[in-house]
């Protein structure tokens, strides 16, 4: 027999962060989350998108043995922006039983019916800064620190129990050609000198601080019309600004400004930490934190977080700017595979770019919705 309980209590969020370094012990595909920013992120206190969030969390339980998590959001800014009435499921993980994954999702059902919601839809987290969607292709491929690891069993539960896609998002491995294609490098120049842009080239993260709070704001507008996407507020950007900026390797990230000083398009990329993770099983001390100064320092392989161009400027070669300095410090710094954050199939302005690597789409994402009615 399945029970459901409600995390309470210091311990319960515990179990609930805890659960999937039990369920995915063995597996050497997931990359776990560092637990810090698992306990902020869930932690009505220190993330400011509880300024438009509520969110319940719940435990699955078979006898007293742990089996299943799944939190509960309401997402009042995003529900407003999309005109909709829908309850988010995320951080959801069980075992292979389908009463518990069915108990799980009835438990943020029936909280999302008390609260006048009509339809659930996920995996999605409190913004789109948080990892989102459920593996659906590429369950024998390494996961990332920015997106989801799931058992091949998740989605066929989820058709089951009967949801059906609402988005799906897609991801790319690339190798990187040690020369910058001459086309690229024409692009470049030509876009720069038409449009009258510059690209910041920085030696230390300081140097960009005063540029990473207006390549959020850029980042809202680029990403308005993207499934489910509610603008950052100022607090969570500021939060992402201190949290990310502060270890970022400067070569891997590129502005491009106008003569204004306004950031018009901007690439964010970090060595890989999946396997520096892996060691330090998401913790950062006693030795974890070594295990990722390392994978900073010295990695054959790079996670491209994120992307965007002002959209005034989409569609104008202006993404070939700050790809093409980026790829220069991947040759430089001996960077021989890129994997691409998820992006939305039917994004086809942020997908154009990768015809010109030799690369393969391996993992596909799905997020699910039912409506209660259906």
């Amino acid at each position: 027999m399945i029970t459901i309980k409600k995390v309470t209590t210091r311990n319960d969020l515990k179990k609930f962060i805890g659960f999937p370094y039990w369920l995915y012990r063995k597996n050497k595909f997931w990359c776990p989350q560092l637990r810090l920013d698992e306990k902020k992120t869930l932690s009505r206190k220190k993330n400011p998108a509880f300024d438009f969030c509520e969110a319940e969390y719940f435990l699955a339980y078979q006898g007293k043995r742990l089996v299943g998590r799944v939190a509960g959001i309401i997402n009042h800014k995003a529900n407003e922006r999309w005109n909709e009435k829908l309850v988010r499921f995320g951080w959801i993980d069980f075992i292979d039983d389908d009463e518990v994954s069915s108990k799980l999702i009835d438990s943020v059902i029936t909280w999302g019916k008390e609260k006048g919601m009509n339809g659930i839809h996920g995996p999605l987290g409190f913004s789109d800064m948080d990892n989102e969607g459920m593996l659906i292709k590429g369950f024998e491929e390494e996961s990332t620190l920015a997106t989801i690891y799931n058992y091949p069993y998740y989605p066929e539960h989820m058709a089951r129990l009967g949801f059906k896609k609402a988005a799906d998002w897609v991801q790319y491995e690339f190798s990187i050609p040690q020369e910058i294609p001459d086309k690229v490098e024409r692009m470049s120049k030509l876009v720069q000198e038409k449009y009258k842009l510059h690209v910041i080239r920085a030696k230390k993260s300081k140097e960009l601080l005063p540029y990473a709070g207006k390549m959020f704001v850029l980042l809202n507008q680029a990403f308005d019309e993207l499934y489910g996407f509610t603008a950052l507020t100022q607090k969570q950007m500021d939060m992402y600004v201190k949290a990310y900026f502060g270890f970022i390797r400067p070569d891997y990230v590129s502005f491009v400004i106008d003569d204004k000083d306004d950031i018009i398009g901007f690439g964010v990329s970090m060595p890989s930490l999946t396997k520096a993770l892996q060691k330090s099983n998401g913790k950062l001390f006693p030795f974890g934190f070594i295990h990722l100064l390392r994978a900073m320092k010295k990695n054959d392989t790079i996670d491209m977080y994120l992307n965007g161009v002002r959209p005034d400027f989409q569609g104008k070669g202006v993404n070939a700017l700050y790809y093409n300095e980026m790829h220069k410090a991947y040759i430089r710094n001996h960077i021989v595979r890129a994997i691409t954050n998820p992006q939305l199939e039917d994004n086809a302005k942020a997908l154009t770019i990768w015809k010109n690597f030799n690369g393969r789409q391996h993992i596909t994402r799905r997020c699910w919705i039912r409506h209660f009615d259906e």
